[in-house]
């Protein structure tokens, strides 16, 4: 009898899909760009020396890495590794620099690609025949790794080499986008290119876009996801979410991110040196249960907020009790992270006007918020008391203009 209920209790388990339960054989279609390039495509690498430009999230649905798979086929010669910020194993704390090092499990170089080298040198790339690009983005401008990638592609360029994207979903889907298209006198390496805050693509697009908009040039092959439509956020996905930095823990992180982040910009902690960083906000001047009625008196769509206290264990407030909230999204479809962002810097700014500060002024008189939201007109508006409202129509024309360039890149419906 009780083998029987064990064998039942096993089927009735491995249908619901294991340890995760998901019920992965439902997607068995679904393929990532890593997966469609070992299947179908591998004579783009096949023969060649590759340089591989990854970090953790470069995995297949079976979690097995990138650096790994092809360190270990006998048909492609891996010759160089490059690592994004936090580096390719993922060690590294933001604005952290990785310097260049040989990797433990490979013994292949590994070329630091955030800090004093952004693009890869020459000597970098002498013994490289193809370029490859296999990271998760989050879906929000301000994320470097797409920038990263951009440099690469220039790299590539100038020295005559193929460069392929290995497509990823956007966690936030690819049929929405948000806020204000970037202004070029505000570039920085967290916003490169005249895009909006949520862009609505996946890396692959992106990569399209710019290269052609913005005429880097490169030998460009993107390797397509299967199966992958417009309207699935990552959790309509089969895959396992690997963080893609230490600050970007879950998929709920990344929904929150392209608004919360903008706190960065400010006194106030966005929750690093927490386990819930950009979903928790706050600061020892702020009063939680005020600022939380505060917040949802607006009814914002597909949001809700906590009163919630921490207490940083690294970054802005260390080891102070801070106040604030919990950001919790209700309903992914409409909830709408930038708007949601704004109301929080400004509710807090109009509340705590003498001890809210935006971050100081570089010498050219731009902020860290002024390039995160990509221009210096939404801060003055903030700071003369206007309306959110009145500032997401001040951009709406640029971000349908925005658009109409991004139709001519989608890879996917």
């Amino acid at each position: 009898m009780l083998v029987l209920i064990l064998s039942t209790f096993t089927v009735v388990f491995a249908e619901k899909g294991g340890n995760n339960g998901k019920q992965k054989g439902k997607h068995k279609q679904f393929q990532l760009g890593v997966e469609v390039l070992l299947d179908d495509k591998k004579e783009l690498i096949e023969g060649k020396n590759v340089g591989l430009i990854t970090n953790p999230t470069g995995v297949d649905k079976d979690l097995n890495s990138i650096v790994d798979i092809l360190d270990e086929d006998p048909d492609v010669d891996l010759t160089a590794l490059y690592g994004p910020e936090h580096g390719v194993r993922g060690s590294a704390q933001a604005g952290e620099y990785v310097e260049y090092y040989i990797d433990e499990q490979t013994d292949l170089p590994v070329y630091s690609l955030y800090g004093e080298t952004r693009k890869p040198t020459p000597e970098m790339l002498e013994d490289v025949d193809v370029l490859l690009f296999d990271i998760q983005d989050v879906g929000t401008r301000f994320y470097t790794y797409i920038y990263t990638m951009a440099y690469a592609m220039e790299a590539a360029e100038e020295n005559d080499i193929p460069f392929i994207v290995l497509d990823r979903p956007n966690p936030l889907s690819g049929d929405k986008v948000e806020g204000p298209v970037l202004e070029e006198e505000y570039k920085s390496f967290v916003g490169n290119y005249e895009i909006p805050l949520r862009h609505g693509m996946t890396v692959g697009e992106l990569a399209k876009l710019f290269n052609e908009e913005f005429e880097i040039g490169a030998d460009l092959t993107v390797v397509e996801m299967n199966k992958w439509k417009r309207d699935m956020y990552y959790d309509d996905t089969p895959l396992d979410f690997v963080a893609p930095s230490p600050n970007m823990p879950t998929t709920e992180t990344a929904l929150v991110y392209p608004g919360a982040a903008l706190i960065e910009g400010t006194n106030v902690s966005e929750g690093r040196g927490t386990t819930q960083p950009f979903e928790l906000i706050g600061a020892p001047f702020i009063n939680s249960t005020e600022l939380a009625a505060e917040l949802n008196n607006l009814q914002l769509p597909g949001v809700t907020f906590r009163a919630a206290s921490f207490t940083p264990s690294f970054s802005k407030h260390q080891g102070q009790l801070s106040n604030g909230v919990e950001i919790h999204v209700t309903h992914k479809e409409s909830y709408q992270p930038v708007e949601t962002g704004l109301h929080l810097v400004k509710t807090i700014h109009d509340m705590y006007p003498e001890d809210f500060e935006f971050r100081a002024e570089n010498a050219a008189g731009i902020s860290f918020f002024d390039n995160l939201i990509g221009n210096g007109w939404v801060r003055e508006a903030i700071e003369n008391g206007e309306s959110v409202e009145d500032m997401q129509a001040e951009w709406e024309d640029e971000l349908k203009e925005f658009e109409k360039v991004r139709k001519q890149y989608l890879l996917y419906k």
